[in-house]
């Protein structure tokens, strides 16, 4: 009798390598976004680096242009995903499909950050490294963990279609929203405004909604427990990220409707 978990997951890979990357995302990721919810900002990108410089210790951090280091967090993991059509070029249809999900979402984010964002500030070096690794290690784990699925039996219930729609929604409404936002500043403005347009009238973050529902479709892509481990842990980071961003704007304006959640329309 199959097990109701590998109805929906393949068996965990025998790789240390690939359960340590699994316990360590999720848990890292989750304290990250714990911290970010009650106001620690450890990642200091967008508003919260100028906030962060605002409130640091004399120690001097080292800030890179905006766009060229929002360039190095995504270019990398690009580039691992690219690689991992040589590497897995004759695999199954879910590797097929998960390299080229993976592929194109790293695509679009180097396309947003060269030709969509709008920038008012720097980076801090510390970051990027942080976030730059944190996304190559996550895209190439990702792959290696799909290929060791090669010869196993698929899990009972196939969700690797319904993965990809989930995941052409995530992106379609994540880059959506990342363009409203474009175009809230004219050129050379660099104070920010209340977002509106599209679900922006219901959360403050609905971009990191539908990144959220993005790696959930890689999840059903995958069907792997390290995929899993890996989504769990960003929705922990992004839940973290948008109560810090809701607080940021609360405190910014006075104006700012209440009723305006963090993330998901009505609950939170």
């Amino acid at each position: 009798m199959v097990s109701p978990q590998l109805k929906l997951i393949f068996p965990p890979p025998p790789s240390v390598f690939i359960n340590a990357i699994s316990v360590v995302s999720l848990i890292s990721s989750a304290i990250l976004g714990l911290s970010e919810s009650i106001g620690k900002q450890n990642l200091q990108y967008s508003k919260f680096c100028q906030v962060s410089s605002q409130n640091s210790s004399s120690i001097k951090k080292i800030k890179l242009p905006s766009r060229l280091g929002m360039l190095f967090l995504y270019l990398p993991a690009f580039i691992a995903a690219l690689i991992s059509w040589l590497l897995f070029p004759h695999e199954i249809i879910r590797t097929l499909l998960l390299s080229s999900t993976l592929t194109l979402h790293f695509f679009k984010r180097v396309f947003e950050v060269l030709f969509v964002h709008k920038y008012s500030g720097g980076i801090v070096l510390d970051s990027v490294i942080q976030i730059s690794l944190a996304y190559f290690l996550s895209t190439a784990s990702l792959m290696y963990a799909q290929h060791l699925t090669k010869g196993l039996e698929e899990p009972e219930i196939d969700l690797k279609y319904a993965g990809v729609v989930l995941f052409l929604v995530g992106i379609i409404g994540n880059f959506y929203h990342h363009y409203i936002l474009s175009q809230l500043r004219a050129n050379g403005e660099k104070e920010y405004k209340i977002p509106k347009g599209g679900l922006f009238g219901f959360v403050i973050c609905p971009h990191y909604l539908f990144e959220i529902i993005g790696f959930i479709g890689f999840s059903f892509i995958s069907q792997t427990l390290h995929a899993l481990s890996i989504t769990t842990g960003i929705i922990f980071y992004l839940m973290g990220r948008s109560y810090a961003t809701r607080r940021w704007y609360i405190s910014k304006f006075e104006v700012f409707p209440k009723n305006v959640k963090a993330l998901i329309p009505y609950v939170l």
